[in-house]
């Protein structure tokens, strides 16, 4: 078994001590702005930024599959060797982990090429991650030193070609041999082959493999082995079979690739087994009982790289509306009266509303993200949690990963066409980002299924009462709590609540921009569409039919409340910020923001509130008119607005931004 990895590249040289963004220029309004959005975090990122190693900070758009794959590697190695790597995972059993320090870094690595901070979240987060999180002392000594310092690059086997989201279902075997005191890992089918796999194709000598423990004929459900995959020369072991996933949509500089196992041995103790195992007399052993219990505990455990992925969908938004934005304050485009030499870009309102809505929607995720690391901190940092702390990070986890994925290829793809023909050339990076930002909405959990884990959430405690949506007896388990147990209450917190019973008695009397009838609105759609999902349910329940495709019809109305649901929370999480916020212009600015992101949600799902009688017809039309009025009083401030996203300009290597 090796830990070393064959033929490290050479290592482009140390980037000198001066940063772009130490001599960043920011308006004072720019700089209020960005210490706001960065809330708690604000000197942590400040610092990262002023440290962040700049230099080769964006691939070249020409470079291929090979050259893209060598360039990341050696990038990755360099920026680990200066601290923006392995950063917040443990490198002995004896050294505690950083969540905050991990998700910290991601963001930051964010700002520059996706395949590098892709393949550090496959080397720290999710190969490192699940030997931090799933393995013990042993595991921790023997591993954790070498995969910091990226002697040891590994893998992360859980996708099967048969299997993605449904984990549980997954095929590879991992057998106990008594005799050998071994464990048999094995890929019984040709859908049991571990695809898409970071680092399996090129640099990884070693999987953690997710299979069905199997123990003297008994199967224990899904556990994870650590398996070597190659030897010193990069060739594969005996019984592996690695393949190559080649050119792919973006992402280019990671190597994905494919893993087959033909009852391939390793030692007992390669088993992480902090959850589960086998013991020396050849007995599985574990501290719970329950298996279905066993497997979400041990899935909760790496819920980090959803915080990360999301966080880091929503550092590429930012990327594309500060260029698009950048781009239309200096753009004209055909003279008219008293500007004969062109109107800015920016100065046309339907311009505006392509950007100004989307960066109040970037501020508001922004202040949800903060709450989300926050609440990342509190369970997995040194603080006392519940598991009731623990389910509502897993939900919250799902759903903003979700939202800020979806928001980040909506806000790219806006960004390319807003820059014209420019955006459309690769120099320009929009085109680059919005192929590499693609695949955030698939990997760490397709959105679509994540979102289904917050509606579920929100109906009990779906853990407990059953494992899929689509299994026999959804729609009974459903019955016996919709309607009596919901996830504490619909509103997102106390203050929300609050605001919204302000206005309840005539929310019709209230101007648009009051942030009571913001939060009374948002309230009512989630609570609305909730309660009136459990009566479908219940209906459902008592019906004779197909059961899968009683609850297979309500697949919109799960979706809805979702949705609903977490653009209640992030409002709440915007509030939260404002509040925070030092008195002045700025906040007079957040302000504004605020309720743009509120009446943009409002407005995009009127139909809904019309036809549950919640707004009027001619408040519905008010709303557009007023979402039109707060463009045009945000416009004069758009500079300050994508100096507040927090990257700097000169990180955003694009040519058309040069005057």
């Amino acid at each position: 078994m090796t830990l070393t990895h064959p033929e490290r590249p050479t290592r482009t040289s140390a980037p000198s001590a001066a940063r772009d963004a130490e001599t960043e220029q920011l308006t004072t309004l720019g700089a209020q702005l960005r210490t706001a959005l960065d809330g708690s975090f604000a000197e942590d990122r400040a610092m990262m930024r002023a440290t962040f190693p700049v230099e080769d900070l964006l691939r070249a758009p020409e470079l291929d599959v090979e050259a893209s794959r060598d360039w990341t590697l050696n990038r990755l190695l360099s920026l680990n060797d200066q601290g923006f790597g392995s950063a917040g995972v443990p490198t002995t059993a004896n050294a505690g982990s950083d969540p905050r320090g991990a998700v910290l870094t991601f963001e930051t690595l964010s700002y520059g090429d996706l395949s590098v901070t892709i393949k550090s979240g496959v080397q720290f987060g999710l190969f490192g991650g699940a030997v931090t999180n799933l393995g013990t002392e042993w595991h921790h000594e023997t591993f954790l030193p070498d995969i910091t310092s990226m002697k040891l690059l590994g893998g992360f086997a859980m996708t099967e070609l048969g299997h993605g989201s449904d984990v549980a279902s997954l095929e590879t075997t991992i057998t106990y041999l008594p005799d050998s005191q071994e464990f048999e890992v094995h890929s019984p089918t040709p859908g049991s082959t571990k695809a898409y796999i970071g680092n399996a194709a090129k640099d990884g000598t070693m999987a953690a493999v997710f299979g069905q423990l199997v123990v003297g004929n008994e199967s224990h459900g899904v556990h994870v082995v650590l398996v070597p995959l190659r030897d010193e020369e990069g060739v594969d072991l005996p019984g592996i079979t690695t393949g190559d996933h080649g050119h792919k949509g973006g992402l280019l500089g990671v190597d994905n690739g494919t893993i087959r196992f033909d009852r391939v041995r390793v030692p007992r103790r390669m088993l992480l087994n902090r959850y589960g195992g086998v013991d020396e007399s050849g007995a599985y052993v574990s501290p719970i009982d329950n298996q279905n219990r066993r497997f979400f505990t041990m899935l909760g455990t790496l819920v980090r790289g959803r915080v990360c992925v999301g966080g880091g969908g929503g550092i590429a938004a930012r990327r594309g509306l500060s260029i698009a934005t950048r781009h239309a304050l200096r753009r004209r485009q055909f003279p008219a009266a008293g500007r004969p030499d062109g109107v800015l870009l920016l100065d046309y309102l339907v311009h505006q509303k392509r950007l100004l809505p989307r960066i109040a929607r970037s501020y508001a995720l922004g202040f949800a993200q903060n709450q989300l690391i926050e609440a990342l901190v509190h369970v997995q940092g040194d603080d006392e949690s519940t598991e009731e702390d623990q389910r509502s990070l897993e939900t919250h986890a799902a759903g903003l990963k979700a939202v800020q994925t979806w928001f980040a290829n909506d806000s790219v793809q806006e960004a390319r066409e807003a820059c014209g023909g420019a955006g459309y050339m690769s120099e320009n990076q929009l085109v680059e980002l919005r192929r590499d930002v693609d695949i955030f909405a698939t990997f760490e959990g397709d959105n679509t299924v994540l979102m289904q884990l917050v509606t579920k959430a929100l109906l009990t405690d779906y853990r407990k009462e059953w494992g899929a949506l689509d299994r026999s007896g959804v729609v009974q388990a459903t019955a016996r709590v919709a309607g009596e147990s919901v996830l504490e209450a619909t509103s997102a917190n106390i203050m929300l609540g609050r605001l919204a019973d302000a206005v309840r008695r005539r929310p019709e009397e209230t101007t648009l921009v009051d942030r009571r009838w913001h939060a009374l609105m948002f309230e009512q759609r989630t609570r609305h569409s909730l309660e009136s999902l459990a009566m479908r349910m219940r209906a459902a329940a008592k019906g004779k039919g197909d059961e899968f495709e009683s609850f297979n019809a309500l697949g919109d109305h799960v979706q809805f409340v979702a949705r609903a649901y977490m653009d209640e929370w992030i409002l709440s999480a915007f509030i939260d910020g404002l509040e925070a916020a030092e008195p002045g212009e700025s906040r007079e600015v957040l302000e504004r923001l605020c309720s743009l992101y509120a009446l943009k949600s409002i407005h995009d799902d009127r139909a809904w509130f019309m036809e549950h009688n919640r707004i009027s017809a001619g408040r519905s039309k008010a709303i557009g008119a007023q979402i039109n009025d707060l463009c045009r009083e945000l416009r004069p401030h758009a500079l300050p607005l994508v100096e507040g996203l927090g990257i700097p300009e000169a990180w955003l290597g694009a040519p058309l931004l040069k005057d």
